[in-house]
């Protein structure tokens, strides 16, 4: 391992080592605060591990945790983070510690005693890098909730789901969805030209039928309809379809650089709306349709464009499209590690549930310690005034 990211590891450990660590059980149930309400913290495409044998990849490493920490200091009701993907860039690390790059991430959080969920990302998938080794690392961690829980061997492994309860009910008051949209390359596999084998990049049937079979199973268990929210790393092409149709920086707001935006799945054709041509394709229409069936699904929330950080109010058919939106929201993370392109303002996307209320309250928190895009996702949202932000 080359002695900058021996250093890099070091301190993480030595950080985690110097604090009193709240020990979590796997019996320990996620639940509301005193208010009623929950808090997540999402950081998307953090991108670890790149340019390791240079003193440029630790440096970018050394500012995500710094990200890291002033978001959290400043959120600190967060009663969940979620690494939404790209943690690692697989492409750049060497076999025998990529999965190591896990430990430097999540020192901020153990440190704080606060657990986390992840779904992984294309880049947490290559020859050097599984998506297996990152969840055996994470599982080391009695503070984190990822977990694999469709075994199919085209499932990828980020697909589960997370309850959280209220402080007197034995029924959930919300319901976290995980899902993995795959990508990036198979673990050291090579084709006969001794290049990396592709994996496919949308999320499978065989999660989408242990999805759809799940959520008929846990409403026939709690007798109703538990809200919930959901979240996968690379973006469905609904948002593909919406961008083309225009974003409106006051409706919308949020950084739109990433336009035409990369999507799930592979283009097998291409649509236009108002001169802007996007790519669109059949592969993630079973999962689109599974969102959009499941009632009381308040939003999903994605990462991968590092240059997008709007959300949409999915309530109509939209052009070159063959499905009708019911009210879904679909939102964008913000770019929070100082790996991965792009240059916009580093932050993490908070999203706040509040029992008994439809709405769902986000914003942005940006590493300066400011907030970007401060919106309701409600019934009127998309057609609400809100103030542009800045990149």
């Amino acid at each position: 391992m080359p002695l900058v990211h021996s250093v890099l590891f070091a301190l993480a450990a030595s950080t985690v080592s110097t604090r009193a660590i709240p020990i979590l059980q796997p019996t320990d149930a996620l639940r509301l605060d005193h208010e009623g309400s929950f808090q997540l913290s999402i950081f998307s495409d953090l991108h670890f591990g790149e340019a390791e044998d240079t003193l440029w990849g630790p440096e970018q490493d050394v500012k995500s945790v710094k990200v890291m920490d002033s978001v959290l200091d400043s959120e600190k009701t967060t009663g969940l983070v979620v690494l939404n993907g790209d943690l690692i860039t697989g492409e750049n690390t060497f076999l025998q510690n990529s999965t190591k790059y896990l430990d430097p991430i999540v020192a901020p959080l153990v440190k704080r005693g606060i657990s986390w969920a992840s779904t992984y990302g294309n880049h947490d998938s290559d020859f050097n890098l599984s998506r297996e080794g990152i969840l055996e690392e994470e599982s080391k961690y009695p503070l984190s909730r990822t977990k694999k829980m469709v075994a199919a061997s085209d499932a990828g492994v980020s697909n589960y789901y997370l309850p959280v309860y209220g402080n007197d009910s034995a029924v959930p008051e919300f319901l976290l969805w995980f899902f993995d949209s795959r990508g990036g390359n198979y673990f050291q596999q090579e084709s006969a030209a001794g290049k990396p084998v592709p994996q496919p990049n949308w999320v499978s049937q065989s999660v989408v039928d242990w999805f759809t079979e799940t959520r008929s199973g846990l409403e026939k268990k709690y007798g109703r309809i538990v809200p919930s929210v959901a979240f996968v790393h690379i973006p469905v092409n609904a948002m593909a379809a919406f961008q083309a149709s225009g974003v409106n920086a006051n409706h919308e707001p949020g950084i739109n650089d990433d336009n035409p935006l990369a999507q799930q799945g592979s283009a097998s054709g291409q649509g236009e709306v108002s001169g802007t041509v996007f790519s669109y394709n059949g592969q993630d229409i079973p999962f689109m349709q599974a969102l959009l069936d499941t009632k009381g699904l308040k939003a999903v929330f994605s990462g991968h464009d590092h240059g997008d950080d709007w959300c949409f109010r999915w309530d109509s058919k939209l052009k070159g499209m063959n499905l009708t939106g019911n009210g879904l929201n679909l939102c964008f993370g913000r770019h929070s590690g100082y790996g991965g392109y792009g240059s916009w303002t580093r932050g993490s996307r908070q999203v706040v549930l509040k029992k008994g209320q439809e709405d769902v309250e986000t914003w942005v928190r940006l590493e300066d310690g400011s907030v970007s895009g401060r919106v309701t996702l409600n019934g009127t949202y998309g057609q609400d005034s809100y103030p542009a932000v800045r990149s």
